[in-house]
């Protein structure tokens, strides 16, 4: 491998669609931290289970062992479900070099302690090592695809921001830098949570009326906690906020939104779950965005009635009912 190696580390749907993004300019390895399902991808040169019929690159490389993976390359690039992410960051703890730089495309809260991935980072490793994250408005296919898309890197280090864009940057891929962390994760985390409660309001059948509202209330919410967190506005209002928001909002290839969808058809939880067959961010992140509501003291009552629907049982229309009966109140004042 050159000395411009960039290592993918996780194997799903957004890691592998990363991936071959990369490796479309760029020596790629990918690691995912199941060795069977490793060996059917260097075999198939595809992810049949995620992105069925696209093929690698020449450039990209499976690695099913992650010392190796991590070896290789000065960047890393971690692409997990967010309840993994601790234990990805634990794992390559040993194996990194001096240069390490980390970059992660995790969207979500830790389960349990509702911190952010950078968080997590840092408390784990210090601060010794460039860190920046990866978000924006993007589904795993139509990237994998090679459809247009738009990205935000964010990281304290500019060096590092500019360096990922660059990897990123290309013919159908055009990439910002930012270095408000705070904001970019915060976007990418909370429009998880909306996508539910867009997808619910469509399955009751409520119209689009309904939808523009959710959606417009929704990024209120994000701004308010974002306020309280030292977020910009600007941020918010770009790629990784009202982009990410309006995308996982509207479009069927959300699991969030389909979530939503099945929960107002009158589908239960657990089938809904196990019908998507893939992590749906959302579920968990309800319970950690409103517990760090709360800790803010910022009023988010649509992330409220998703919390309730998800881990409290409540109907999905007595959820709309209680948003609906809410006294009348300035805009501005949500």
């Amino acid at each position: 491998m050159a000395s411009d190696t960039i290592s993918v580390l996780g194997a799903g749907s957004w890691g592998t669609a990363l991936a071959i993004r990369l490796a479309t300019r760029q020596d790629t390895l990918l690691w995912g931290h199941e060795p069977d399902v490793m060996s059917r991808l260097a075999a198939e040169r595809e992810n049949s289970k995620f992105l069925p019929a696209i093929k690698f690159p020449d450039r990209l490389q499976i690695e099913a062992d992650l010392a190796a993976a991590v070896h290789a390359s000065r960047d890393l690039l971690i692409v997990v479900p967010s309840h993994a992410f601790r234990e990805v960051i634990k794992n390559i703890a040993g194996h990194l070099r001096d240069d390490s730089r980390i970059a992660w495309a995790t969207k979500g809260l830790e389960y349990g302690s509702g911190k952010f991935m950078s968080d997590v980072l840092d408390e784990e490793l210090g601060t010794k090592y460039p860190a920046a994250v990866v978000s924006g408005p993007t589904f795993a296919l139509e990237v994998a695809r090679g459809l247009p898309t738009a990205l935000t890197v964010a990281s304290t280090n500019p060096d590092f921001a500019n360096d990922m864009a660059a990897r990123l940057h290309g013919d159908v891929m055009r990439v910002y830098t930012s270095d408000d962390m705070t904001g970019v994760q915060l976007g990418g985390t909370v429009k998880n949570v909306l996508a539910i409660a867009s997808g619910i309001t469509d399955g009751l059948q409520l119209g689009a009326n309904s939808r523009a509202a959710l959606i417009t209330r929704g990024l209120a919410e994000i701004i308010r906690l974002g306020d309280a967190m030292g977020a910009r506005r600007e941020t918010l209002m770009g790629l990784a906020g009202v982009g990410d928001l309006i995308l996982t909002c509207t479009d069927d290839l959300s699991r969030n939104r389909r979530l939503g969808l099945a929960l107002g058809r009158g589908t239960a939880l657990k089938v809904a779950v196990e019908e998507i067959g893939q992590v749906v961010e959302g579920i968990n992140t309800a319970r950690e965005v409103v517990q760090l509501a709360r800790e803010y003291h910022v009023d988010m009552p649509i992330s409220e009635q998703v919390y309730h629907v998800l881990h409290e049982g409540l109907s999905p229309r007595d959820a709309v009912h209680n948003l609906l009966s809410r006294d009348i109140r300035p805009e501005s004042a949500g």
